[in-house]
C-alpha cells in the first residue's frame, strides 16, 4: 500500500547531477529544484529562476524536418525567411515539439516527480556515499521554495542514512527553515554581498531576511558552510569582505567559509531560453586574486577555502 506523499506530492526538478563533488563533502548527488526568489545578475541556472516548466531550444541540431511545425497548435514554430523559427510568446510549452524532434533540438527544461522517484535516483549510489562520506545535496533554483516536498525527501534519506545537505540562499520565511533543520545535516548558506541595497541591485531583493536567517541557523544548527561568490567589480570590495568578515566572526557555528570564483558556465543556458546574459564582458578572477580574497577573510579567524 502506498504511503500518504507517495500519492500526493510532487515537485518540480531540473537537473539529478551525479557524481558531484562541489556540493558537500564526499561524491554526491546534486538534485535541482525548480524555482528561486533571487534573481542574480551572475546566475549560472537560469532555467532553475522560475517555478513553473519552460523550454530550452538549441537551433545547431535542428535538421529541418517540420516534425515540430506539424505539432504546434499554437503557431509558435513557423516557417520565416526559409528556416523554421520560434516564436517564444506563443509557446504555451505544452511540450509536443520536444516529444517529436528526433534531434533534440527542442527539450522541457524540468520533470514533475514523485518523492519516491527521487529517492530512487538517490539510492542508486548509495554505495558511493559510503566509501566517500557523501551523500545528496538539494540545490536550485532554491531548494527551500518547495519546503514541503523537500521534507518528505529528508524524512526518507534520514531513514536510510543518507547525509544531506542544502544549498540555500536563505530568502526563505524562518518557519521553513525551523520545520527542516533537524532533517539537514549540512547548510550551505549562500551570501552575495552584505550592503541590503547592493544586493537588491545585484539580485533582486534585499537582504536583512538572509543575514536575519543565517544568525538564527547558526544558533540553532551546528553545520553551516557560508559560501560567497566572487564577481568581479561586484561584491569584491574590501570594505565589504571585511564587513563579511566581521559578521562571520560573530557567528557561532559557521564550519569554514569557501568563495567560488566567478564562471561563465551558464551563458549558452540563457540563449537557449531565449534570454539576454548581462554580464556577457565579465571575466572570471584569476588564481592569485582568489587567493588574496582568501588571506583577506582569514584575518578574521576564519577557515577560508578557495571552492566548495
Amino acid at each position: 500500500m502506498k504511503q500518504e506523499w507517495e500519492k500526493l506530492l510532487t515537485g518540480m526538478i531540473f537537473n539529478i547531477m551525479k557524481y558531484s563533488i562541489h556540493d558537500g563533502p564526499g561524491i554526491r548527488t546534486t538534485v535541482f529544484l525548480k524555482g528561486c526568489p533571487l534573481k542574480c545578475l551572475w546566475c549560472h541556472n537560469p532555467e532553475g529562476q522560475k517555478y513553473g516548466q519552460e523550454l530550452i531550444c538549441r537551433p545547431e541540431r535542428c535538421i529541418g524536418c517540420g516534425q515540430c511545425l506539424e505539432t504546434c497548435a499554437k503557431g509558435a514554430i513557423l516557417f520565416h525567411q526559409e528556416k523554421l523559427r520560434y516564436f517564444r510568446e506563443n509557446c504555451s510549452v505544452c511540450g509536443q515539439c520536444s516529444l517529436v524532434c528526433p534531434a533534440g533540438a527542442r527539450e522541457l527544461v524540468a520533470k514533475t516527480m514523485s518523492v519516491k522517484e527521487v529517492m530512487t535516483e538517490i539510492e542508486k549510489d548509495i554505495i558511493f556515499y559510503d566509501e566517500s562520506g557523501g551523500g545528496v545535496t538539494f540545490s536550485g533554483g532554491e531548494a527551500l521554495m518547495q519546503p514541503e516536498f523537500l521534507l518528505e525527501i529528508l524524512k526518507e534519506c534520514r531513514k536510510k542514512e543518507i547525509h544531506t545537505a542544502i544549498e540555500t540562499c536563505g530568502f526563505v520565511k524562518l518557519e521553513v527553515l525551523a520545520k527542516l533543520k533537524d532533517y539537514v545535516d549540512l547548510f550551505l548558506f549562500d551570501i552575495k554581498h552584505m550592503n541590503s541595497r547592493k544586493h537588491q541591485e545585484l539580485t533582486g531583493v534585499p537582504n536583512e531576511l538572509i543575514l536575519a536567517n543565517l544568525t538564527w541557523l547558526a544558533e540553532n544548527h551546528a553545520n553551516v558552510i557560508l559560501r560567497l561568490a566572487v564577481i568581479p567589480g561586484m561584491n569584491d570590495e574590501e570594505a565589504g569582505l571585511d564587513q563579511l568578515g566581521e559578521f562571520v566572526k560573530s557567528l557561532k557555528s559557521i564550519q569554514e567559509v569557501h568563495c567560488l570564483p566567478y564562471h561563465q558556465a551558464g551563458v549558452e543556458k540563457y540563449r537557449r531560453l531565449g534570454l539576454d546574459y548581462p554580464l556577457l564582458d565579465l571575466q572570471p578572477p584569476g588564481d592569485d586574486y582568489m587567493a588574496e580574497i582568501k588571506k583577506r577573510l582569514e584575518q578574521y579567524g576564519l577557515k577560508v577555502s578557495i571552492g566548495g
